[in-house]
């Protein structure tokens, strides 16, 4: 008998020690993710319908924190230029310093130095623009547009200003990585300006950090529910015991 309750205190001892162990690194991933994420993303609430239907106006999105040498064809950006109120605002980057950015070809698309870019996320048929354009894209600047081509506010509305309606590359603070709420993952990279010199950027690290935040989460809730769990299966065991006892006797 007391051999047997030595092995029981035993399991009971590592059980835990491993417990406490689970919630130590669960904490520390927890809030390690917590940290990290902070450090390179910035939330931003959208506040139009300019980007729609990549993003809608409410949405709660993640943006990765960069300057303006990372940025890449495609992106969607949040910038702030005194030109455009002087206040924080999302578009895309269709264009980059040295580019000719025209719309429309036959197909109604728009072209970067003459190469037609297929745009998924615009909504419906229509063409790449209701108007037509042609620029050219000073060095250091950005030709930006919203996904919402009948009604943005974007370069287009700037063409008659110094610049064509560009932006200043420093002008952008982050990249929109992920659609925090309501949930919508992470926002593709648009292959079609791929081909193009420079390409596409790379995602940032969202996904690693939400996966160490979620195993933080499950590391911390598993730890902290065997107690209560080891004690309830001993209490079992126990009532067990004393039932086959009785009826023995």
């Amino acid at each position: 008998m007391s051999g047997m309750g030595r092995t029981g205190n035993g399991r009971g001892r590592l059980g835990s020690v491993l417990s406490g162990l689970a919630v130590a690194v669960g904490c520390v991933l927890f809030l390690g993710g917590f940290v990290w994420g902070a450090l390179l993303y910035q939330p931003y609430t959208v506040p139009t319908d300019s980007m729609s239907p990549t993003v809608a106006p409410g949405d709660r999105v993640l943006a990765e924190r960069i300057d303006g040498s990372e940025v890449r064809r495609g992106d969607v950006v949040v910038f702030t230029d005194r030109v455009w109120a002087d206040a924080p605002m999302v578009k895309r980057v269709v264009g980059i310093g040295g580019d000719t950015v025209a719309c429309c070809d036959a197909d109604g698309r728009m072209t970067v130095d003459g190469r037609a870019v297929e745009e998924p996320y615009l909504r419906g048929e229509e063409p790449a623009s209701p108007i037509g354009f042609t620029v050219s894209v000073p060095e250091g600047k950005l030709f930006l547009l919203g996904d919402e081509r009948r009604t943005s506010v974007d370069s287009r509305a700037h063409l008659q200003e110094a610049g064509q309606g560009t932006v200043p590359a420093g002008a952008v603070s982050a990249r929109l990585d992920a659609v925090a709420w309501p949930l919508g993952g992470v926002l593709e990279r648009p292959r079609s300006f791929a081909a193009l010199p420079g390409g596409i950027s790379e995602p940032g690290p969202i996904r690693q950090v939400l996966a160490t935040v979620t195993a933080g989460a499950v590391l911390i809730l598993g730890g902290a529910a065997w107690g209560p769990l080891a004690g309830l299966a001993g209490r079992r065991r126990r009532s067990a015991g004393r039932s086959g006892a009785a009826a023995d006797a």
